[in-house]
């Protein structure tokens, strides 16, 4: 499935919450806790996700030309939000996730969760997404 899809797949789950801002943030954080676990070993400064104030780490595997994302962050929030930049990304072939545009934040209305700290550390992640697609293009 490519992104747009995905996108719109999280917005709909998200619809039914946009309302009620604590059951959107209760929902974003029960996404992260579901996150598969993230292997110690992984958290390294390799791996670090630099310009986010939480600890964010984001590791890849390429498997048949798609790259494949796990990671784990140390606040509920991000990593929520991580979860949901993983679902977006994870499996897409490098040029699909270099062209991806993401709508889902504004349209989930989650972009009221993010202030400028978040902002910043939300677009370091949607960086790091892309440098890892353009470095295995």
């Amino acid at each position: 499935m490519s992104t747009n899809p995905i996108q719109n797949e999280i917005i709909d789950n998200f619809k039914v919450l946009e309302e009620d801002f604590e059951m959107t943030l209760n929902y974003l954080m029960e996404i992260g806790e579901k996150m598969d676990d993230y292997d110690e070993e992984l958290k390294s400064d390799d791996n670090l996700v630099k310009g986010c104030q939480s600890k964010v780490w984001l590791s890849h595997k390429l498997k048949d030309d798609k790259i494949f994302f796990s990671g784990d962050s140390n606040t509920s929030i991000t990593k929520g939000l991580l979860s949901l930049l993983i679902k977006v990304f994870s499996g897409q072939k490098p040029e699909d996730i270099l062209n991806t545009k993401l709508y889902f934040i504004n349209k989930t209305g989650l972009c009221r969760f993010i202030g400028t700290q978040r902002s910043n550390g939300l677009e370091a992640m949607e960086n790091k997404f892309k440098i890892i697609a353009l470095s295995n293009k």
